[in-house]
This record gives C-alpha cells, structure tokens and sequence, in this order.
C-alpha cells in the first residue's frame, strides 16, 4: 500500500515547511492545489510537492479536495487543510 498527502493551501507560507518537513518520509506522495495564495505559499509548497498546482477556488471545499487528491499516485490518500501546528 502506498500513502499520498493532499492538502489544500492559501497564505500558508508561515506553517508550510514546518508542516511539510514534519511528514517527511510518511508519504509516498505529496499533491498540494494553492487556492489563491499572494505570498510565498507556492514557492514554498512546490518545494516538497510532487503535484502541485494553482486552483481558483470556487466556494466548493470538496471540489478542490477531490481534485488534490486525484493527483495522487496511491492506493491511500490523507487528506490535510489545517496546517496550524
């Protein structure tokens, strides 16, 4: 079985890294979709990301998560949102 993390992020660029360098090695895979960010949320999330991309957030939660997590490449997908550690 293999793992994926997904997240969906906007203006994360404070908790990001921290967030992302506390899972490394438990994930297979790491999809992100940036849902507007205006600072270094983007830089920093495809960094760690092996899927990222920017999606235009449009008042539909589960509508970015489905699609986050239909980038992964695994039989097991986490979702993640809140990256307030």
């Amino acid at each position: 079985m293999t793992l994926g993390l997904c997240m969906i992020v906007k203006n994360e660029e404070k908790v990001l890294a921290r967030c992302l360098e506390s899972v490394k090695g438990v994930f297979d895979h790491i999809a992100i979709a940036d849902t507007g960010s205006t600072d270094k949320t983007k830089e920093i999330a495809r960094k760690y990301a092996d899927v990222f991309a920017e999606y235009r957030w449009q008042d539909d939660f589960a509508a970015a998560r489905n699609l986050s997590c239909g980038w992964t490449q695994t039989t097991c997908c986490c979702p993640r949102t809140e990256t307030r550690f």
